[in-house]
């Protein structure tokens, strides 16, 4: 476990002669103020079990509980759970970590005034977990281990796993489980919280005015006594990451969630002093590329290793870190956990040699052999401008290498969620695999057959069932060689989708910002009901 921590770094420009102090000052926390955050990107719909992406959880997120979450006080160790909705310690799992028995509290109540009770949390994990035909759930794959929800009574829950796994108590600490109330899903259906918000978190929803901004009031009832601290908070949307950058060197804006690339951080450093502390952390986060296996010429493994070899991921490194928000070369698993590639073992994926001239000439006779020379791509990528524009960009310079002809099509994130997941309508398109809590096992399941975020509509039986047996595998060493052989299917013999580069996580924000600490990944630590304004 000791690898399993990320980095956490307060960090000054080199030479700004800046003292960013104050990022985690012992200071009694003032209550009072609204908080006003940027947004970077559009909401494609308020379902935290359908959606995978920044744009829903920075303005949603704070409406709701969670079973489990991460200890606020301590986001950088994934390890580190507490309850929210549960009483006392997180279980550890008895009958040889197969039954986990959760209380329930019984002070929770959801914002339109009702109890929330053990049927709530059942009817939310049997959406998550076992959704009806046709709900999508994008982390169902994470739960595959689950064999029953069960309420013993109004106030206590048991899960039952079919096989132990550590897997389970940090997939259950994702702040996409969202808890809903049975009531609304019993009379309103699994698809009313697309459009709907009646949570039990620290804020209560006021009002969406969509392209604007989405405001929430502090819940009165909330169950964490003493929290929130703040009096309300008001998430600004603002897709251009010049308008983020301005609006914080303004104040018109205290933080940006997500994060700004080396040269703003450099500039608002330069410009505020002390009136801006910055925040910087490895991120779990990637960004990928991924073919659709049911279009043609793509639905030929030749075709699509012939995209990744393209790719000169090393050089991209270098360049890239200077002006976007990615940095470290790496596989499937998060670069700084113990179960991730070493350089070594890299070196020997297709697409990873730093002999780019040599991938480069075998991709072209791949090309040749499958008869695709000069093929054109559909390329869909978002209208977000860190990293999807930068990196996309830097992409179709790559394939042009081989002789591919692109054609990019940029939308907004609905949009361009439409086009990935139900029109699927795209030779290749731009992806992510971004995670909150650290969690290799479960990260690595969005290249699966059957993992409702695999976009390619393809996969591979032998890493499928490669999978299978590292789900069941509880010897760290055991578990480590599997996922490389899981890697090596994945990202070469068959070419389901392809890593990019990882992203590296800075975060300047207004010194007047308190309680919020920095975690591997942008979804992490989003209630805000520790967060509270010295001014």
């Amino acid at each position: 476990m000791k690898n399993f921590t990320a980095k956490l770094a307060i960090s000054a420009v080199i030479g700004a002669g800046v003292a960013l102090s104050g990022a985690f000052a012992d200071a009694a926390p003032k209550r009072g103020g609204t908080l006003n955050y940027v947004v970077g990107s559009k909401i494609p719909s308020y379902d935290g079990h359908k959606e995978t992406t920044f744009g829903m959880i920075h303005p949603i997120r704070p409406f709701y509980s969670t079973l489990i979450r991460v200890n606020p006080d301590n986001p950088a160790d994934p390890s580190d759970f507490v309850c929210d909705v549960c009483e006392g310690d997180v279980p550890k799992g008895e009958e040889g970590g197969t039954k986990f028995t959760f209380k329930i509290r019984k002070d929770v109540k959801f914002h339109d005034g009702t109890q929330m009770t053990a049927h709530d949390v059942k009817a939310t994990m049997d959406k998550i977990i076992f959704p009806p035909k046709g709900i999508p759930s994008a982390r169902k794959a994470f739960f595959k281990a689950v064999e029953s929800v069960n309420v013993d009574n109004d106030y206590q829950l048991t899960m039952k796993l079919k096989f132990p796994t550590g897997s389970f108590i940090p997939a259950l600490a994702l702040p996409f489980n969202f808890i809903y109330a049975k009531k609304d899903l019993d009379a309103h259906g699994y698809t009313w919280h697309t459009k709907n918000i009646n949570g039990t978190g620290p804020f209560k929803f006021v009002q969406h005015q969509k392209g604007s901004f989405v405001e929430g009031v502090r819940n009165p009832t909330y169950h964490h006594k003493g929290r929130p601290y703040l009096d309300g908070i008001k998430a600004i949307s603002a897709p251009k990451l010049a308008v983020r950058v301005n609006a914080i060197r303004g104040d018109r804006a205290a933080i940006e969630f997500r994060g700004f690339p080396p040269k703003h951080r450099d500039d608002l450093v330069k410009a505020l002093g002390k009136k801006i502390t910055v925040q910087e952390s490895d991120w779990n986060c990637v960004l990928m590329a991924t073919p659709n296996h049911k279009r043609k010429p793509f639905d030929d493994v030749r075709v699509r290793k012939a995209l990744t070899l393209a790719i000169d991921r090393w050089g991209g490194s270098k360049y890239l870190s200077r002006i976007a928000i990615v940095k470290t070369v790496g596989g499937v698993v998060y670069p700084q956990h113990s179960f991730a590639a070493n350089e070594s073992e890299l070196l020997k994926l297709a697409g990873y040699s730093k002999d780019i001239k040599a991938s480069r000439a075998e991709a072209m006779k791949l090309l040749k052999d499958a008869g695709a020379v000069g093929k054109t791509i559909d390329f869909s990528n978002r209208g977000v401008d860190q990293p999807y524009k930068i990196v996309g960009t830097w992409l179709i310079d790559q394939w042009k290498k081989v002789g591919f002809k692109v054609k990019q099509r940029v939308q907004p994130s609905p949009q361009f969620y439409a086009t990935l997941r139900k029109k699927k309508d795209f030779d290749v398109s731009i992806d992510f695999n971004c995670q909150s809590v650290i969690n290799p096992i479960a990260d690595i399941t969005k290249f699966l057959t059957s993992a409702g975020n695999n976009y390619s509509q393809g996969g591979d039986a032998k890493a499928d069932a490669l999978y299978e047996k590292l789900l069941r595998s509880g010897d760290a060493k055991e578990q480590r060689a599997l996922i490389r052989q899981y890697e090596k299917r994945v990202l070469d013999d068959a070419s389901v989708a392809f890593i990019t580069l990882w992203w590296y996580k800075i975060n300047p924000h207004r010194s007047y910002v308190k309680g919020w600490k920095i975690a591997p990944s942008h979804y992490l630590n989003q209630h805000l009901d520790n967060v509270w304004l010295d001014k």
